[in-house]
């Protein structure tokens, strides 16, 4: 299983690494292939400078080795050493009216002191955070979702996309990151799916990944914008490196298990600001983004 998820994530960055490059019209991703000390190690991908990316990672990872004390306790796992595969990424237009993406699609397996699998789940999902609100691009871009996810049960995209909302939340701003999309995480067998139903409906959500963003970029990228435009878009960028550094758990176990730090935070914008307790004006269009932001909403 470890095996075939491994290569379905490799054929989903050359996949998305192919289509984005051909959107951009002008920037390349850069491959940068890393080994980890603890075992394992990568294939980043970054693409900076574009004609609509400003920048952007598409990294994969297969990494295995001891598993910390620490981290053990914080995920609340039981085992010796650890085995994680997974893709991510984060995209951020230049154009303030396209919306920063992320997504990130893993397996993860524990095994004990004589090398044995005691336990294994997936996870994963992807989220939308636009600077400026389009209505029908959150439609778009959580109906996607939706109609793939309903092809493996109805009742998985309301429970996914309620554990987005509370997952990508700067708490301590009593805000969420973005307009979110879905989010899930220790997905294992129980008595309605087994590991080989986790492991086919993480794969089609990350097929789905490149319908339901394409469309965005496609009808924003060629917008008009100010530096009034670009200049709110630096601040919301900030609220993103806060969560990125502050709560995100994808960031916190790469730091701890001697990830590569480099492609860790190539999730971080070239450009960005923090002025101090800014606040857009009343009935704007950056007021309109920040109601939407504190008080999150069902979109399909």
């Amino acid at each position: 299983m470890k095996d075939q998820f491994t290569q379905y994530i490799r054929d989903l960055q050359d996949e998305i690494c192919t289509a984005l490059e051909k959107i951009d019209g002008k920037a390349k991703f850069v491959e940068d292939l890393w080994e980890r000390p603890g075992g394992g190690g990568g294939r980043s991908r970054v693409l900076e400078k574009g004609n609509v990316f400003e920048k952007g990672g598409v990294s994969t990872s297969t990494v295995h080795g001891e598993m910390p004390e620490a981290l053990k306790k914080n995920m609340k796992v039981e085992g010796d050493t650890f085995f994680a595969c997974g893709i991510s990424l984060v995209l951020h237009p230049e154009n303030p009216f396209v919306p920063t993406v992320h997504a990130n699609y893993r397996y993860f397996e524990m095994y004990n002191e004589a090398g044995e699998r005691i336990d294994g789940w997936f996870g994963g999902g992807t989220d939308l955070t636009p600077y400026y609100l389009f209505e029908e691009d959150a439609i778009h871009f959580h109906k996607t979702q939706k109609e793939t996810a309903d092809r493996h049960g109805k009742d998985l995209y309301p429970k996914f996309k309620k554990q987005c909302d509370e997952y990508f939340r700067n708490s301590h701003r009593d805000e969420s990151r973005g307009i979110g999309g879905t989010f899930f995480d220790y997905l294992k067998p129980d008595g309605q799916r087994t590991a080989e139903d986790w492991m086919a409906f993480d794969m089609d959500m990350g097929k789905s990944f490149l319908p339901g963003y394409l469309p965005i970029v496609e009808k924003r990228m060629n917008m008009p914008w100010t530096d009034e435009h670009r200049y709110w878009q630096e601040l919301r960028r900030g609220r993103y490196v806060e969560f990125n550094l502050v709560h995100d758990r994808g960031t916190l176990f790469g730091l701890k298990t001697n990830g590569r730090t480099e492609s860790i935070l190539m999730s971080l914008p070239p450009r960005v600001r923090w002025d101090y307790n800014v606040e857009p004006k009343a009935s704007t269009e950056e007021a309109k983004l920040v109601e939407i932001l504190k008080n999150p909403k069902d979109w399909v």
